[in-house]
């Protein structure tokens, strides 16, 4: 009996590289299930989500608000901000008031980043949206007058001479009394089934336990997709979102979750509050 393929769909950025490491390399045994890595952007793998087009994807926490009725939540893979998380930076000092009516490049509509943004300024009714890998040269050359910047570009950009507006994370953390910043999930598909969405949750949960516990290996794969990171900066990244919290979300986090997806709805930002569903496991 063949080997059931499930396609998995992840950024092609250092934390998502390192988290998976483990199956990329055939490093651990794949109970019955073959993997074919599908790498791209958030914003395109929010959309195949939306459509239900692969078995497991990350995917952005403000997308479960439009996928739950096809998806739930995996335990592990979290990307959560401790009192840091996406920025957005400009060429000249700013603060965040003034960047109403600025014409902002952001990753994508669908992604957490641009949701905590609104709630943190007010509707944005017309970002330039930019490949996440563009945004930073999307600001310095003037095409955009601030940009909302996600991975690696939140320890890269005082390189290009930008100018830090404001930090998410600290923003989340101050507003609700210390949770942490959520921003991207892993989420396995419903339509599997119990049986076969528990046993990729645990095998995805040690593939990630794999990454951490041979880090060195895990870096020097994850270092292959960190664009503008020498090794100091590719290991800082990845230790900022796969940890412990990568591991299981915690009761804070599951909460953190919760209150951005509460605080979502009141905003009118999603349609609704949806149930957090996650796997146990």
């Amino acid at each position: 009996m063949s080997d059931q393929l499930i396609r998995l769909g992840h950024s092609p950025d250092p934390d998502d590289a390192f988290m998976f490491y483990a199956l990329a390399a055939d490093a651990i045994p794949t109970d019955g299930f073959r993997f074919e890595h599908m790498l791209r952007d958030i914003q395109t793998l929010n959309e195949w989500a939306m459509r239900g087009e692969i078995e497991v994807t990350a995917i952005s926490v403000h997308a479960y608000a439009y996928v739950a009725d096809k998806y739930r939540l995996l335990p592990h893979g979290a990307s959560m901000g401790e009192q840091y998380g996406p920025i957005v930076v400009a060429r000249e000092p700013m603060a965040p008031e003034d960047l109403q009516g600025k014409v902002i490049a952001i990753p994508g509509l669908m992604t957490s980043a641009f949701l905590e943004l609104q709630l943190a300024i007010g509707t944005i009714t017309d970002p330039l949206v930019v490949p996440f890998d563009e945004i930073l040269e999307t600001v310095a050359s003037g095409k955009a007058d601030a940009g909302l910047v996600i991975h690696e570009g939140q320890l890269t950009y005082p390189s290009m001479g930008l100018e830090l507006v404001i930090d998410l994370g600290q923003w989340w953390h101050e507003l609700t009394g210390g949770l942490p910043l959520p921003l991207g999930a892993n989420a396995v598909r419903r339509d599997l089934g119990e049986d076969v969405m528990r046993r990729l949750s645990v095998l995805l949960r040690e593939s990630i336990k794999f990454g951490l516990d041979h880090r060195e290996d895990a870096l020097e794969y994850a270092g292959k997709y960190g664009r503008g990171l020498n090794d100091d900066l590719t290991d800082r990244f990845v230790g900022m979102y796969v940890n412990d919290r990568t591991l299981d979300y915690g009761d804070d986090g599951r909460a953190a979750v919760a209150e951005l997806l509460r605080r979502a709805a009141e905003a009118g930002l999603i349609p609704a509050a949806v149930p957090v569903d996650f796997i146990d496991g």
